[in-house]
């Protein structure tokens, strides 16, 4: 995991995803436009919390988070996601 010049404020977290499967078990190759978004990833850096919030989640937590959570962002050549801690789901 590599360190991220980035600090989330409030009560976010960045996560990375993981990559989409290429093939499936069987050995075929899944094309680009039939790969579904992951809904899991590494959490890579979180933020302070706030008074309200405590944060609960921590670096390299592996966690769930809803198909449409976060916001898409590129930092360093590297695809991550912004999200609010209430976006997770579960941390696996």
């Amino acid at each position: 995991m590599k360190k991220l010049n980035i600090r989330p404020l409030g009560d976010r977290v960045v996560v990375e995803p993981t990559k989409a499967e290429e093939k499936t078990a069987s050995g075929i190759i899944i094309p680009d436009t039939a790969k579904e978004k992951p809904n899991h990833g590494t959490v890579v850096a979180v933020s302070e919390g706030n008074k309200e919030t405590v944060m609960t989640v921590k670096v390299g937590d592996t966690i769930l988070y809803g198909k449409y959570a976060g916001t898409e962002i590129e930092i360093d050549g590297g695809n991550y996601l912004i999200m609010s801690e209430t976006d997770i789901l579960a941390i696996i």
